[in-house]
């Protein structure tokens, strides 16, 4: 008889934040939870971390543009801490002329585009109008289990018929524009439709952020559709920086998981999900501690979860060897630099430094950077993404000093030489590079730190590095997401869930997953 101490209704692997909204949902449905982080701290990816004394800075995500708001309403993360420093982060599109294009929320901008272009700037409105659309579209799905396919169950198909349903109601010329433009590559929807390259650019980079893909990738328009399903403020796409840092935003989802009657356990890796009579009834930590549960939810990426903690021995062959081929190529890095002082960039005030500034001159400049990556290299000309978080919350680092955070494309999982040899290197072709921009940076520096996908895979336990625990593509969503026979958050095996990002509808701090699997282990518990 197992000790009712040692005996739980649910165990999550992983505190990660799509575990951790899991787990708020199940306590408060009156489950007995218990949340097994490996890391000192719960939050995974989204958590702070000091990377040089004195300086702290979001890890891998540092801005806030995906949280779900029925999520954030539900644990009532207001009332655990969470506020935001910037509510609606602008982005500023840099040119090396200080000729800057600012967007003002998602893809609207001001008058610093007719420096380039009378047209563009009514051409976006009209695009912004059509990719928020079906963005809505997308996120409205997004909240659901998605349904199987190839059953005869009438939830299946009421399921297919209310996407179909939603598709149609788009109107024709919607649908149609969607229809065309969903697989494509996002270089020709923004050739099409605009004129200035630096405007190009930035959006270009925004589809691909992320991701392995290059602008002329197909895919890539849907990966930036799924970026705009998010909203910051109540603002569609917009973007916004928490107080704190983006740890901030897991230190309330864990406050409210604990609120809910959860029990968290850092310093607590899993070594193997535990089976007996055909399901999953419990864990093991690499301690050699036994725990059991009713219920099993990993957070883990799909592989971890189903080749290393649970093992191929108790999945069919088929099953095993689509899991093994998601995709799953990281190409980003985070770069962190400790300063002395606020950095000056041309043509920029110490105000705007506070908001989001990106080093995409062109779609051009984007693809040949991804081209590096092709061949096993990293970019010598990168694509960045920067936060300045200390303009906006000075607690982040010591009086008088600051951070600059940055994603740094591209810099590929499978580098030839390695990347012991060649990190140095990298980091002053990015200083070099956001140099151009912001002359004297170098001079700066007191501390420099670049996570490249390899050490996220080691820090965080996402093989190959991505953000995503999967890529954002046509054929690794919705109900083929992670693969079939796992689309639903139900594994193959009895007594065994997952509730992280490798699964519907993808990465971000969203939260949706960790919501979704919930609704489905809590209605499957009614079911039984």
């Amino acid at each position: 008889m197992t000790p009712a101490a040692n005996r739980y209704d649910a165990i999550i692997i992983g505190g990660g934040h799509n575990g951790l909204v899991c787990a708020a949902y199940l306590g408060s449905a009156g489950q007995r939870v218990l949340v097994l982080e490996a890391a000192a701290a719960p939050g995974g990816a989204a958590a702070n971390v000091e990377f040089s004394p004195g300086f702290t800075v979001s890890g891998c995500a540092h801005i806030l543009n995906m949280l779900d708001p029925k999520v954030s309403r539900d644990l009532n993360l207001a009332s655990h801490g969470l506020k935001l420093s910037l509510p609606n982060l602008k982005t500023i599109a840099l040119a090396e002329d200080g000729r800057h294009i600012t967007f003002d929320g998602a893809l609207a901008t001001n008058d610093s585009l007719q420096v380039y272009s009378k047209t563009d700037k009514a051409n976006l409105a009209d695009l912004r109008r059509l990719l928020l659309r079906i963005g809505k579209l997308l996120k409205d799905f997004y909240g659901t289990v998605p349904p199987r396919l190839g059953t005869e169950s009438w939830s299946d198909r009421i399921a297919l018929a209310k996407l179909g349903w939603a598709i149609r109601r788009l109107g024709r010329n919607d649908m149609r524009e969607m229809l065309r433009i969903a697989g494509c590559n996002i270089a020709d929807v923004l050739n099409d439709e605009l004129e200035s390259d630096l405007l190009k650019g930035a959006i270009g980079f925004d589809a691909v952020l992320g991701t392995e893909l290059g602008p002329r990738s197909p895919n890539s328009v849907f990966s930036l559709l799924h970026r705009l399903t998010g909203e910051a403020n109540g603002i569609p796409g917009a973007l916004a920086l928490p107080e704190g840092g983006m740890g901030a935003v897991t230190r309330a989802m864990a406050a409210a998981a604990e609120a809910a009657g959860a029990d968290i356990r850092t310093g607590s890796p899993v070594a193997r999900i535990l089976v007996e009579n055909d399901r999953a009834m419990g864990v093991a930590l690499e301690t050699g501690e036994v725990i059991h549960a009713d219920i099993v939810v990993s957070n883990a990426d799909p592989k971890t979860t189903y080749l290393k903690l649970l093992g191929p021995q108790y999945l069919d062959t088929g099953f095993v060897r689509r899991v093994k081929n998601i995709r799953t190529r990281g190409t980003a890095a985070k770069l962190h630099l400790a300063l002395d002082g606020l950095p000056e960039f041309t043509g920029l005030d110490a105000k705007e430094l506070g908001q989001r500034l990106l080093i995409a001159p062109s779609l051009d400049y984007v693809e040949r950077a991804f081209n590096h990556c092709k061949y096993g290299e990293y970019s010598t000309a990168p694509a960045i993404e920067m936060i300045i978080p200390t303009v906006n919350d000075a607690a982040l680092a010591p009086q008088g000093k600051h951070i600059l955070s940055a994603v740094v494309q591209y810099a590929p999982y499978e580098l030839k030489g390695g990347w012991e040899n060649a990190r140095d290197e990298f980091i002053d072709t990015a200083i070099k590079t956001i140099s151009a921009y912001a002359p004297g940076l170098e001079g700066r520096i007191i501390a420099r730190e670049l996570l490249t996908p390899r050490d996220i895979e080691e820090k965080y336990r996402m093989p190959g590095g991505h953000w995503h625990h999967g890529e954002l593509a046509l054929d690794q969503l919705y109900m083929m997401r992670p693969v079939p026979g796992a689309a639903q958050y139900a594994a193959p095996l009895p007594g065994l869930y997952t509730c992280g990002a490798g699964g519907h509808p993808g990465g971000g701090v969203m939260g949706i997953a960790g919501k979704n699997a919930a609704d489905r282990i809590l209605k499957d518990g009614k079911s039984r």
